[in-house]
């Protein structure tokens, strides 16, 4: 069909409604110039960015969820701060105003020679571009005894949701003098300051509830994300309630039981938890794997200017599940490989020459309601990888004073309310 192009004449079957034999099979397939699987931080920011540099494309968005619940402050659920409802996000305003099209079903897999996504229902969607952030997964099969079965005994809440209310309730129920145990990942893993930051609004919410109760780190890393602001804190906040066990420490876990909610350490130590929250290996979100765009790790390479798959033509692969250079895995992280997605993938469709990108991070971590550390960096991307750019940004100060932290903590307030506004309203 020589003089229509492929975007066109899927237009022209979408529009008709035209059916196609797919393995000897009738099945519906609908075409978009730009198909987003994931609508987090990344997903959603790059879908509605594609409609705003050019509403003359046809993009839809495929998440399962309906309602968005953000890891940034989940852990301000868990200490009481914030409800699970403050931390959820829906997706009408993307198809109201932005006029992507957000359908609500599972993708399991991308066929990407054929340019292929199908849904649960056997519904098929076709593409000119594939954007794909899919978060994490979990490596259920990392640590003996951390299995399925495990995630009901004990939570990850590592995405947040279910999991993140279940946490919750433990903490809850749990009696006054109970010892709450967090074992945190093995590099790399989404949001970095996470874990610290969990400990930090536990024990706000222990310190106000059940003073008695003391939290355990099992850390299997020498060092961790802005070490030395959270221990300063815990010593001045919550002295003699947290206690971080690092690699070196033994703080390595090689085994879990969690009938008894027992951890094994590398040195044959047993901890037994009232609550435990354990987060296992991070590896990119399930789709990713199942459709061949990960390496032996289990992350995504791409091309650091387009953030094209190195392994698949025309799928674009942002946030958590990239390999991004030097970034962190964050939401902020996300939401600006979004935007540069965005610009990149118009421009192919529109024969334009892809753009360079500049990036931003903050990473903020609340310790208490009033007292917030900080974490920012400017990033750009390179033939060599996405690198930090010298002399840009920097961690909170030591020793500031209580005005300091207490704007810091609204900063974080104020971050996360223009985040969220950016990506779905």
């Amino acid at each position: 069909m020589s003089g229509i192009s492929r975007r066109q004449l899927g237009k022209g079957a979408l529009a008709a409604g035209v059916t196609i034999m797919v393995s000897g099979e009738a099945r519906a397939e609908d075409h978009f110039d730009v198909v987003v699987v994931g609508g987090g931080f990344g997903g959603a920011t790059a879908a509605k960015y594609i409609r705003r540099i050019d509403p003359s494309l046809s993009v839809a968005l495929v998440e399962q969820k309906r309602v968005f619940y953000s890891c940034p402050f989940s852990n301000l659920v868990l200490g009481g701060l914030k409800s699970m409802d403050e931390i959820g996000h829906g997706y009408k305003t993307l198809t109201q105003k932005w006029g992507v099209e957000v359908i609500h079903k599972r993708a399991s897999r991308i066929n990407v020679a054929n340019k292929r996504i199908r849904l649960a229902g056997g519904q098929i969607l076709t593409y000119d571009k594939a954007i794909l952030s899919p978060g994490i997964d979990l490596r259920l099969d990392a640590i003996p005894g951390y299995d399925k079965a495990a995630l009901g005994l004990m939570p990850h809440g590592w995405k947040a949701g279910p999991q993140t209310r279940d946490l919750r309730e433990r903490l809850l129920a749990m009696d006054d003098g109970g010892l709450v145990i967090i074992s945190p990942p093995t590099n790399p893993f989404r949001c970095p300051p996470g874990p610290y930051e969990r400990a930090s609004m536990i024990a706000h919410y222990l310190k106000t509830n059940k003073p008695k109760s003391k939290i355990l780190i099992l850390d299997p890393k020498p060092k961790f994300s802005k070490e030395a602001l959270f221990k300063q804190a815990w010593d001045a906040l919550y002295p003699g309630m947290i206690e971080h066990l690092s690699a070196a420490d033994d703080g390595e876990v090689v085994r879990v039981d969690a009938n008894t909610l027992e951890l094994e350490s590398a040195f044959g130590e047993i901890h037994r938890g009232d609550v435990v929250n354990f987060i296992p290996p991070n590896i990119a979100g399930v789709i990713a794997g199942n459709s061949g765009l990960t390496n032996k790790d289990g992350w995504c390479p791409v091309d650091p200017v387009t953030f094209e798959s190195t392994v698949a033509a025309d799928v674009h692969i942002i946030g958590d599940a990239a390999i991004a250079g030097e970034m962190p895995k964050s939401g902020f992280s996300a939401n600006s490989q979004g935007k540069i997605a965005a610009i990149n993938v118009v421009a192919a469709l529109t024969g334009r020459a892809p753009t360079e990108g500049s990036f931003a991070n903050t990473c903020y971590s609340l310790i208490a309601p009033d007292y917030g550390i900080s974490v920012a960096k400017v990033y750009r991307s390179t033939s060599d990888g996405i690198v930090g750019v010298d002399g840009s940004g920097g961690l909170s100060p030591m020793d500031a004073n209580a005005d300091f932290r207490a704007a810091e903590a609204a900063y974080a307030e104020g971050w996360y309310q223009a985040i969220t506004q950016d990506m779905f309203g």
